[in-house]
């Protein structure tokens, strides 16, 4: 299969190097400079530093050629620019099926990635998104995972889940778009929170209790919009969700360690250098459950330490305030 992963980020990178020892893949680098490097050096540098790209994956700054003649197309961006490449393949004339590995809300908008789709590219071709437990570095170096594709066209879903399926990244298809996506962005809003946790040094019990409430927030909210429960007891709900909240290699739980040091938040995203999704998608999340009347008591906890000065302790303190009740009451 000819693929074309638009967007040459650790996890495109990272994606591209997976897949390229059994299909014929295209790397889109959007930056001019950065291409140059990569083209010249055969190494991401600015976000996979040391990892050599094999010598099949093409690496190119023309979006045009990048996706002319693929059998799939892969966007790897952030939410912040998925729309706008969207449109480009709608302008190259392409009618390629795509799927996405983007998480969270568009800025903006507060909308799905799959509601961008539907915008953007509503009966043109086949689309999903590609999602689960996994750090782009472990990819990149040959370890295994396990993904799940969703797509409310099962023969699609099941098709290309076969077809990217190998020993080293497994691919399961599901048919629960919505709930793929729900686990996939508000995870990263909960390490943020374990991370804060940590930072604290509230133990291990501590994180946990945290971890497995913050599932509880996430099954309510997908549930209310239509999720699967079986989607979030798998490999893009509990399953990245355990790996987002506890793996050092976490962008977001970064974000929540520093946090609970009492950095400035804007201090901690420079020094970051990539994009922590869960710092953009917890006001999201907030807004969205309170117009769908979801109680999601962590998620707030977080949106009070980044958006309203909450020290981290005080947010902490506030929730373990809160009233006992049923586990199983929402």
């Amino acid at each position: 299969m000819k693929i074309a992963i638009l967007g040459a980020g650790a996890w495109g990178t990272a994606l591209a190097i997976g897949f390229s020892s059994r299909h014929r893949v295209t790397l889109w680098v959007r930056d001019p400079s950065h291409y140059r490097d990569m083209a010249s050096t055969g190494i991401n540098r600015r976000h996979l530093d040391g990892i050599r790209l094999p010598k099949g994956i093409h690496v190119s700054n023309d979006f045009d050629e990048a996706v002319s003649g693929v059998d799939l197309a892969m966007i790897a961006v952030p939410m912040s620019g998925m729309r706008q490449v969207f449109r480009m393949i709608v302008a190259s004339g392409s009618r390629v099926p795509v799927i996405w590995v983007s998480k969270g809300f568009e800025s903006g908008t507060a909308k799905f990635p799959h509601q961008v789709a539907l915008e953007e590219y509503d009966e043109i071709a086949p689309v999903g998104a590609l999602s689960g437990p996994s750090f782009a570095m472990e990819v990149a170096h040959g370890l295994p995972a396990a993904l799940t594709l969703a797509s409310n066209d099962p023969v699609f879903a099941s098709k290309t889940a076969a077809a990217l399926h190998s020993q080293r990244i497994r691919i399961y298809s599901s048919t629960d778009l919505i709930g793929v996506e729900v686990g996939g962005a508000v995870k990263n809003v909960m390490a943020i929170a374990a991370g804060i946790s940590d930072g604290l040094e509230l133990g291990l019990n501590a994180r946990a209790a945290l971890i497995t409430r913050g599932l509880a927030e996430i099954t309510r909210l997908g549930l209310k919009l239509g999720g699967k429960m079986e989607t979030f007891l798998g490999l893009s709900g509990v399953g990245d969700l355990t790996l987002t909240c506890t793996g050092d290699l976490s962008r977001n739980r970064r974000v929540g360690i520093e946090l609970a040091g009492g950095k400035p938040l804007e201090a901690i995203l420079a020094e970051l250098g990539s994009t922590a999704e869960g710092v953009y998608t917890a006001r999201e999340v907030c807004d969205l459950a309170k117009s769908q009347e979801v109680e999601m008591p962590i998620a707030q906890a977080v949106c009070s330490v980044l958006y309203e000065g909450v020290p981290a302790r005080d947010a902490v303190e506030e929730l373990m305030k809160r009233d006992s009740k049923a586990e199983n009451a929402r």
